[in-house]
């Protein structure tokens, strides 16, 4: 099924220009020229993925992925300038999947997104899986509940919606409960290797992870700190 993108920036020779790069792949896609724009629309119709400038008037990128991450875990890629580092990995910890500086090659976006949307259908789904493969993939930790195949987390019965990027993480951990996990290996689990990221940046993720969990369990402490040292999942 083709995937449709949404683009919002406010440079208008952006949006031309990448939105016939992007169809001339196969993508369909929708523009907005600014976040309060994107919102109004995305909120009721969210797209398979979004490209996000973060500098734009009315409501900048920063706020609209964190209106985004209220409502969905749709996969979000952010333009930057290369002076906004700080703008980078900011949106990495609220949630963001990725980012690309400008000036930028569309190839280089092009086999982003790609790369993106197959990590979301990895967790999704597998070809060749048959009904009894699907089952023995489904990870069963107490009351959590992991279905790679459907992208679905519920604990104790009640769902837990999360992004890509915070999916991976609980994974790598969940696999092996009881092991410490390092940020080191923790980002090799949920970045490309050409994206990135700082401790800081796992320890939000992991943050943002107990919060989702703890707005359905207020008692949630599966996930542990073990300071200095990383991360692992306990088992109760």
């Amino acid at each position: 099924m083709t995937a449709t993108i949404a683009l919002v920036d406010d440079d208008r020779n952006i949006l031309t220009s990448v939105t016939m790069a992007l169809e001339a792949e196969g993508f369909r896609v929708r523009t907005y020229p600014d976040g309060q724009k994107a919102w109004d629309a995305l909120q009721g119709n969210p797209a398979d993925l979004a490209v996000i400038d973060i500098k734009m008037p009315r409501m900048d990128g920063m706020e609209l992925l964190r209106k985004l991450r209220e409502i969905t875990d749709m996969p979000v890629i952010f333009l930057t300038s290369k002076d906004e580092e700080i703008d980078q990995l900011l949106g990495l910890r609220m949630g963001a999947d990725d980012y690309i500086g400008k000036p930028f090659s569309q190839r280089l976006l092009i086999e982003r997104i790609r790369a993106l949307l197959r990590r979301v259908e990895m967790n999704k789904r597998a070809p060749e899986a048959t009904p009894t493969e699907e089952v023995e993939e489904i990870l069963m930790r107490g009351k959590l509940v992991l279905d790679p195949l459907r992208h679905r987390v519920t604990w104790d019965g009640k769902d837990v919606t999360l992004t890509v990027t915070e999916f991976l993480i609980l994974q790598t951990l969940a696999l092996h409960p009881g092991h410490v996990k390092s940020r080191d290996q923790l980002m090799d689990a949920a970045y490309t290797d050409d994206v990135y990221v700082d401790d800081r940046t796992i320890d939000s993720h992991i943050k943002r992870l107990r919060k989702k969990f703890r707005a359905v369990a207020e008692d949630f402490t599966a996930i542990e700190t073990l300071y200095g040292v990383g991360y692992r999942y306990r088992d109760a």
